[in-house]
């Protein structure tokens, strides 16, 4: 499991164009938000590989939440196990949301689950990191018109994600470990 967000100004990236007509995107700098996003890669020996995700847009109101906390990672773990069907191992960074007194409290109400930290920083080890990067790359260089355009363009290239049980398969494979 692992968080992300993605800002109104786009990631840069290489492009092809013109010879000598260098591409050029035009970003408005009016408005500001973001999309956080808490996602989860589930594997089960014999079984197709899922992912799963929550996204939280932010429109930088006042007395809005800036970010996942602690219920909002419960209710994703919540609705993986009401679709998994079975127990989660769940292996996650050392985030301050994951290690706090409420985390601990919402985890032991919650037989089904057992969890494991990863090292400090190892983003090499976390699945998840590899959805991510794949989403960086293919909305990078898009000129983004605001928070719900980017929420739309997000979810729809996260549905593509999951859809795509090799790209799940190749997010875990890329961590060196081999699925279960």
């Amino acid at each position: 499991m692992d968080e992300s967000s993605h800002t109104l100004i786009p990631a840069r990236s290489r492009t092809w164009g013109r010879r000598g007509k260098t591409p050029v995107i035009k970003v408005r700098k009016r408005g500001s938000g973001r999309v956080s996003l808490a996602g989860l890669c589930a594997y089960r020996p014999g079984e197709d590989p899922r992912f799963f995700y929550r996204t939280m847009p932010h429109r930088r109101r006042k007395g809005e939440k800036p970010g996942f906390r602690e219920r909002e990672f419960a209710e994703l773990l919540d609705a993986a196990h009401r679709s998994l069907g079975g127990p989660i191992v769940l292996v996650w960074d050392n985030l301050n949301a994951h290690k706090s007194k409420l985390m601990r409290e919402l985890i032991e109400a919650r037989p089904w689950l057992r969890v494991f930290q990863l090292p400090s920083y190892a983003p090499e080890l976390n699945p998840v990191e590899g959805a991510w990067s794949l989403l960086k790359r293919r909305i990078a260089n898009t000129l983004i018109e605001g928070v719900d355009h980017l929420l739309a363009l997000v979810r729809e290239h996260l549905n593509h994600i999951q859809a795509r049980t090799d790209l799940i398969d190749g997010m875990f494979t890329g961590t060196g470990l081999r699925p279960p």
